[in-house]
């Protein structure tokens, strides 16, 4: 039998991830669907230089901008839905789950505000809650959450640029 804390209620802050995949309002919609693909990326943010997020892109706009047929030619701004639908990190995941049913949103973003500005923080969805309900131990949801288990900031850099000099030299090694 299952572990009785599985099925003890979660706030969103319990299942959020922290990071939001983010892009320039110009980013070209190629460019952006490859991204989100390799990434695994349902929505991605649209921001501004200053950090405003002004919209989102989701798996749905890119289909909508695919089916009119001129995509290649289109920005991530033009296709956007505006604004985020947002929701605070301290109530319970079911209201958050019905709340996202009756609003037809498969993602929510947890804002942080500062100097006037309101950056996408985290990130709920209907994976989210799916692995929730899947979860058969604590563990399984070990990286979601504010209290998730990831790496540093720092290392994550570290590691980015290793393999970047990797990759570069591997590239020279094939030009030769």
């Amino acid at each position: 039998m299952k572990n009785e804390s599985i099925n003890s209620p979660k706030l969103i802050r319990d299942l959020m991830t922290v990071g939001v995949f983010t892009c320039p309002p110009d980013s070209p919609i190629p460019e952006l669907v490859r991204k989100m693909i390799e990434k695994d990326i349902e929505t991605t943010v649209v921001q501004q230089s200053d950090g405003q997020a002004i919209g989102i892109v989701s798996k749905e706009e890119l289909v909508k901008a695919y089916s009119s047929g001129d995509y290649l030619e289109k920005s991530a701004e033009e296709i956007m839905s505006p604004g985020l639908p947002q929701l605070p990190p301290d109530i319970p995941i079911s209201a958050a789950a019905q709340i996202m049913q009756d609003n037809g949103n498969r993602v929510i973003f947890l804002m942080h505000n500062a100097g006037g500005i309101s950056y996408p923080a985290a990130i709920i969805s209907y994976d989210h809650i799916l692995r929730h309900m899947a979860m058969e131990s604590e563990e399984d949801i070990e990286d979601l959450g504010i209290q998730a288990k990831r790496k540093a900031p720092l290392d994550v850099f570290l590691e980015r640029r290793d393999e970047a000099k990797r990759n570069n030299l591997s590239t020279l090694m094939d030009e030769e």
